[in-house]
């Protein structure tokens, strides 16, 4: 059965004006956070993004997806960490996501270098959020540790 999740968001005013709030509707977790365009071009505005949010949920989504992989192969991790750097840039096509750096740093017990890094790009391909982001440059740096 499928499971849908809900997020929304409110805008007022013009682009380098304005300013919205944005709601995880489904868990309740955060309402009414606040945002705005100044804060996708000046990281030091310290107010969140579309791609803040993104990048959690596709640091999360690898983490889960890793895990999932591990199972498969009687292997249970003693951490799996991951984070995602989006990139927001102004292209010559207008503004856009132009890549996505994960990096991901696991513990796993009995597992060789050699398969991590296998599962890594595996789960980098086939993890919902990637499946999603397929039109973006995706990287990944992976360390067993």
């Amino acid at each position: 059965m499928a499971n849908v999740s809900t997020a929304s968001a409110h805008w007022e005013d013009s682009l380098e004006n304005g300013f919205g709030t944005i709601s995880a509707e489904s868990s309740q977790l955060f309402t009414e956070v606040p945002y705005n365009f100044k804060a996708r071009l000046d990281s030091q505005a310290h107010i969140t993004t579309p791609e803040e949010l993104l990048g959690a949920a596709h640091a999360a989504c690898f983490s889960m997806a890793f895990s999932l992989v591990l199972g498969t192969k009687g292997l249970v991790p003693t951490s799996v960490d991951t984070t995602a750097d989006v990139t927001f840039d102004v292209t010559s096509d207008g503004p856009a996501i132009t890549g996505i750096k994960l990096t991901n740093h696991s513990v796993i017990p009995g597992l060789s270098e050699k398969d991590f890094q296998e599962i890594a790009q595996e789960v980098k391909e086939n993890c919902p959020v990637s499946k999603a982001l397929a039109g973006v440059d995706i990287t990944l740096e992976a360390t067993l540790g």
